[in-house]
């Protein structure tokens, strides 16, 4: 009995202990990163739920929701991020709308993956040859990272 006792603990025990899991590569967190701060910065209006929020509001959320979903191997690359995270309410289904300067709505879909073209696009962001890593790249062992054990919307 002490025996199947003891199994019992060991099984239970590694069952707690959290899975290393690897952070998405650097080039992916710096892009995400630099998506991140695009939409906390754009001063653009973000519908999610039927709901608008302001750009910093939406940056959070979708950090958290990049938190969420990075330590599970669900993000791999920008494209990753903006598919899974930046896209639609994990909730709903619904998507994400983006309204900058009193223009038109666009999916936050199109909106970003337009954005990132552009980060990539050499000499578009910054002088040519500059370093593209940026302190503060949102991986998940990012100091304060805030994670969060239930699934943000």
């Amino acid at each position: 009995m002490n025996r199947r006792l003891q199994i019992a603990s060991l099984i239970l025990a590694l069952m707690l202990v959290p899975v290393a899991r690897a952070a998405p590569p650097a080039m992916a967190q710096t892009e995400i990163n630099h998506l991140l701060e695009f939409v906390g910065s754009s001063g653009c209006e973000f519908y999610r739920n039927g709901s608008s929020y302001d750009s910093k509001r939406a940056q959070a959320h979708l950090r958290s929701k990049y938190q969420w979903l990075a330590p599970r191997d669900q993000i791999n690359t920008a494209e990753d991020f903006i598919e899974k995270a930046a896209t639609r309410s994990s909730l709903s289904g619904q998507p994400y709308e983006v309204r900058c300067d009193g223009g038109e709505a666009m999916t936050s879909n199109r909106w970003l993956h337009d954005e990132l073209t552009r980060y990539r696009t050499p000499g578009s962001h910054q002088a040519e040859g500059a370093p593209r890593m940026m302190r503060g790249a949102p991986g998940i062992d990012a100091p304060g990272s805030g994670r969060k054990l239930s699934r943000p919307s």
